[in-house]
Parts: C-alpha cells; sequence; structure tokens
C-alpha cells in the first residue's frame, strides 16, 4: 500500500510515499504526503477529503493526477450549523493521578517557578537579568522551585486602554501570575507606560504579599537599582516557594492546551487523531482540554457546534469566525493566507484541509464552553479559546487560561516549548521523528509506518502527560526552551 483513502466518499487519497508517474495509477510524481485524484474532479467541483469539502478544483482534474494549489481553489466557507447534534460522552476510565504542587486557593501545578513579569517591554531588560541571576547553581538549595523564569514581551504601551488588545493583554498579565505552575510573581515596570501595574492590580482584585510582588524602574531609581532590589524580592520568595511539595493528585485538576504548528498532510491522520484520543481520555477523568487557534478550524467548525452541550456555546464559536473574516478582510488579507508555506510543503492546500485535520486534536466529546483570548477556562471537558494560528501567541494565551500543560503536534518539526507549563512534542510521521529525535517525545507516525493504532498512540500520549506531569522533563524542556516564546497577541493599532 502506498496510498491512504480516509473515507469512502473522499475522491483523492494521499500518497505515504513518493508516487513516480504510472505508480499506483499515478499521470506525474505525487510527493509524499500529498494528493492524488482516484475520480475525474471536473472544473468547479468540489476535492473532498476527511468526507468534507477541501477546495474546489480550478481546472478539470483526471484520475492519478497531483491535487494541490496548482489545480484547487479555497472558497469562503458558506456552513449551515447545527447544535448540539453530536454529543458523544466520554467512556469512563480508571482513575487517574498525578504528583502535583497543590496552591492555597486549590489548583494544582505541574511546575513551580517564580515568575519575573515586565508589564511593558520597557522594563524587559530589568525582567531578564532578574530572573537570569539565578543559575541552576544558586537554586540547587531550592529543589522544590524550578527555576526563576522572565516573561517578557514587545508591548504595552501607546495602545488604547479601552480596545479589545489592552484587555487581552491584561488578560494575559494576570493569567500567567495566577497560573498554577507559577509559585510567586514579581511584576515589573518602567512607571510611566499604558499597562500600569497598578491598575492591573487593582483590576483583579489582587493583594500584595510575600508571594506577589510589585515595582518599576522609574520609582527605584533606575536600572541597576531595579535589578539589585528585583533579585532580593526573589531571594525573599525562594525559600516560601520551595515549601510546595509534589503530592498525589487526581488527573481530573490537568488543562491541557491542544496546539499544532508546522502541520503537514499527516497531522489530520496521526498525531492530531492520537491527541484527540488522550484529550477524550483526559476528559473522561474530568480534566480539561483547550483548543484553539481560531483560523486554524476555519471549514471545521461546523462539526463543532455539533458537539457543543448548547445552542449558546455553539453560536460563541460562530461568532468567533465571523469576526475572524472581519478581521483578515479589513486588514487586507485571506482565511485561506493560512497554511503556511511549509505546510503546503508537507501536503496541505487549503486552509480547509488544515483545519479539519486540526480540529481532530479536540476529540469526540461534547464542546462545554468558548472563551476570549487568555480568558479563564471555567468549563471542565473539551473546552475553546479563540486566538490565532500563529503557535507561540496561542500557547501564550492558552496558558493564561489556565493550562498546567501543552500538548504540542508538528510534521514539519517545529522547535517550540514553553514555561511555566512544559511542552509535549508529538510528531506527524517517523521520518521527522527520526531526524529530530532531540525535540519529538512521541512518534505518531508510527500509525503508518508500524501499523500502531490511533487508541495506542494516545493512551502513549495521555500517559507522558501525566508523567511530565508529576515532573519528567519534556524533551523541549530539557533543552531550556521556553523563555522567549512568550508572545501576547498584539490586536489593534500601536499609536
Amino acid at each position: 500500500m502506498k496510498t491512504v483513502r480516509l473515507s469512502p466518499a473522499d475522491n483523492v487519497v494521499t500518497a505515504i510515499s513518493q508516487l513516480a508517474v504510472g505508480d499506483e495509477g499515478a499521470t506525474a510524481v505525487i510527493p509524499r504526503g500529498h494528493k492524488m485524484a482516484t475520480a475525474p474532479i471536473p472544473k468547479g467541483d468540489p476535492v473532498r477529503k476527511y468526507a468534507q469539502i477541501i477546495g474546489y478544483a480550478a481546472s478539470d482534474i483526471a484520475v492519478g493526477d497531483h491535487v494541490h494549489t496548482h489545480n484547487v481553489e479555497f472558497r469562503n466557507v458558506d456552513a449551515e450549523y447545527e447544535f448540539g447534534t453530536n454529543l458523544r460522552p466520554p467512556e469512563p476510565q480508571e482513575p487517574a493521578t498525578f504528583q502535583g504542587y497543590r496552591r492555597p486557593n486549590g489548583k494544582v501545578g505541574t511546575r513551580n517557578y517564580i515568575a519575573v513579569m515586565a508589564s511593558v517591554n520597557c522594563s524587559a531588560t530589568a525582567a531578564r537579568m532578574i530572573a537570569d541571576h539565578f543559575t541552576a547553581e544558586k537554586l540547587a538549595a531550592y529543589p522544590n522551585v524550578d527555576g526563576v523564569a522572565a516573561f517578557h514581551h514587545g508591548t504595552g504601551c501607546a495602545m488604547a486602554t479601552n480596545g479589545e488588545g489592552f484587555e487581552a493583554l491584561q488578560r494575559v498579565m494576570w493569567g500567567y501570575a495566577r497560573n498554577p505552575n507559577v509559585g510567586g510573581v514579581l511584576m515589573a515596570g518602567l512607571g510611566c507606560e499604558t499597562n500600569q501595574i497598578d491598575w492591573l492590580v487593582e483590576a483583579m482584585g489582587i493583594t500584595p504579599g510575600p508571594l506577589f510582588q510589585t515595582m518599576n524602574i522609574q520609582d527605584v531609581g533606575g536600572l541597576r537599582k531595579t535589578i539589585e532590589l528585583g533579585i532580593k524580592k526573589v531571594e525573599a520568595m525562594l525559600p516560601l516557594v520551595n515549601e510546595f511539595e509534589r503530592e498525589s493528585c487526581p488527573a481530573s485538576e490537568l488543562t491541557v492546551a491542544l496546539q499544532c504548528g508546522g502541520s503537514d498532510a499527516w497531522s489530520g491522520i496521526t498525531a492530531n487523531p492520537a491527541l484527540g484520543y488522550a484529550c477524550d481520555m483526559l476528559v473522561a477523568q474530568g480534566g480539561t482540554g483547550v483548543l484553539a487557534e481560531t483560523p486554524e478550524i476555519y471549514g471545521a467548525e461546523h462539526l463543532l457546534t455539533a458537539r457543543a452541550v448548547n445552542r449558546e456555546v455553539g453560536e460563541k464559536l460562530i461568532g468567533l469566525i465571523h469576526w475572524w473574516e472581519d478581521y483578515t478582510a479589513r486588514n487586507g488579507g485571506s482565511m485561506d493566507n493560512n497554511p503556511s508555506p511549509g505546510n503546503k510543503k508537507g501536503g496541505l492546500t487549503t486552509i480547509l484541509e488544515k483545519s479539519l485535520g486540526a480540529a481532530a486534536k479536540g476529540g469526540t466529546t461534547p464542546l462545554t464552553g468558548v472563551y476570549k483570548y487568555a480568558e479563564p477556562v471555567t468549563a471542565k471537558g473539551f473546552t475553546f479559546m479563540d486566538s490565532p494560528g500563529y503557535d507561540p501567541a496561542s500557547v501564550t494565551g492558552q496558558i493564561a487560561s489556565g493550562c498546567n500543560l501543552v500538548a504540542f503536534t508538528t510534521g514539519r518539526g517545529s522547535a517550540f516549548g514553553a514555561k511555566p507549563s512544559p511542552s509535549i512534542k508529538i510528531a506527524t510521521n517517523s521520518e521527522m521523528f527520526n531526524r529530530m529525535t532531540e525535540d519529538m517525545d512521541v512518534n505518531a507516525g508510527r500509525i503508518i509506518t508500524e501499523g500502531a493504532s490511533v487508541e495506542e498512540v494516545g493512551r502513549e500520549i495521555f500517559q507522558l502527560l501525566l508523567d511530565v506531569a508529576s515532573g519528567k522533563q519534556s524533551k523541549s524542556e530539557a533543552q531550556g526552551l521556553g523563555d522567549y516564546e512568550f508572545v501576547p497577541w498584539q490586536i489593534g493599532a500601536v499609536m
């Protein structure tokens, strides 16, 4: 077998290995992971994969032809939505546990960090230098502290204080400060920025104390003095944060960011369905999965509204789709600007094809809630959070929403990691897994190369989530990734 057919309704198959002219009926060279027509597709007729429309023939396509960007065109979605017509409760599972850090508010962390947060780019260097002071040698006396991490960014000023961008940034700041993987927080500002720390503290009802400290450069008296004071404040936090110890906690306390990046044609066949199976297992435990990247469910959102627990949840998702259609249009773009060049090289032709594969990360259980970017996720089960498809910005929002783990599928090979929530990497194909073994945690490509089942790989992913939640380092974590992947989504005008 050199091709994969995903549904009897499909008029294309996917090449497992490169097909030469005449091989398996090919009339041209079909690269690995790309599509070949199995029936004539006249110009204007739909191209179907996953039993869904992924585009329309831009010219007549013959049996055996290579089907890709040269002969397939994108059209905007015009879907008819159903609500709550495909509700599948999760299958019962044996209770699972992990070793986590239980916080005073009842939340459970998988890591125990001290976060040094910059309110504005002007205090980014101060935050970075404070965190850099705390080397592994200096932290050796505090074995329960995973690290001192700086979270700095390129915004925080010259923005409207009543716009979507400002509100999103404040949700990110507050969300990281209260993420259960953070045991102590130091916020550092400049003093005159739009994103005032005092406003954030007041708006969120935060009471500063030993484990929540603030300062700004202008009041302290300059950069050097700010760095020195910041180091002293973190030194005072360390013994307090070190008092948190791991204890047995139910898997229901896990909130997992479901993410993909550098996708290819195998994403929707191997890694994403396997992660979806793991998500179903998590939901059965009472845990939470958070899907995101709204532009990357475009064309598949009708599958999610059918899983919405009620019409209100489904309509919130449709509202996000309409917002993105308007957002891209007024900025001179198209929803089909995603997929990226790398996605297309990997065999993905349109955003519709990419979205149908990406949505599989969410498994099959009911959609229980839809949230704004970086908004706290309060519902248990499978949920959705609005975000761009740009991975660092999307994961930043998911961590701010409360995710204490990240599960990240990739086909082209994304070198991504996150702090304070560790990220496991799931390869869609064996070739890339073998080439990037130092970066990949799970080889979902075994579903194609070794005949492993989606369920088998899904269980492997779920067990790894428990292990990493208990302290095992993921591949990206072991390489030190995560210090520069804090990227709040910048929406709106910069003035």
